[in-house]
């Protein structure tokens, strides 16, 4: 069973900054997309950013010149360097990916989720 474990959350001043990690653990994996999507209270889940394993990027707008993500191959871990972080950032951040198991079929997981709080 794949599992995703993240770390790196927390509370911080408008300003400041944060690194997410999220590290996938399992027997033979192959990881095609990992990222981070975000929950504010009341509202949706919605992507932050993605990584492809060749290392293409996809941010959302307001992740666009803050957020950086990152991705380590070998170690099966994602990164996501948050900056100028805003009250609007608040949210619990989860680490998704779309991995497989060989010889299994690929499936979405999901982390646990880690709180991140920005306060004024």
């Amino acid at each position: 069973q794949v599992q995703l474990v993240e770390s790196g959350g927390g509370l911080v001043k408008a300003g400041g900054s944060l690194r997410l990690s999220c590290k996938a653990s399992g027997r033979n994996l192959s990881i095609r997309v990992m990222g981070w999507y975000r929950q504010a209270p009341g509202k949706e889940r919605e992507l932050a950013a993605s990584i492809t394993s060749s290392g293409s990027t996809n941010y959302a707008d307001s992740a666009k010149g803050r957020f950086t993500i990152s991705r380590d191959n070998a170690e099966n871990t994602v990164y996501l360097q948050m900056n100028s972080l805003e009250p609007g950032d608040t949210a619990v951040y989860y680490c998704n990916a779309e991995v497989r198991e060989w010889p299994g079929p690929m499936k979405t997981r999901w982390g646990q989720g880690t709180q991140v709080t920005v306060s004024s």
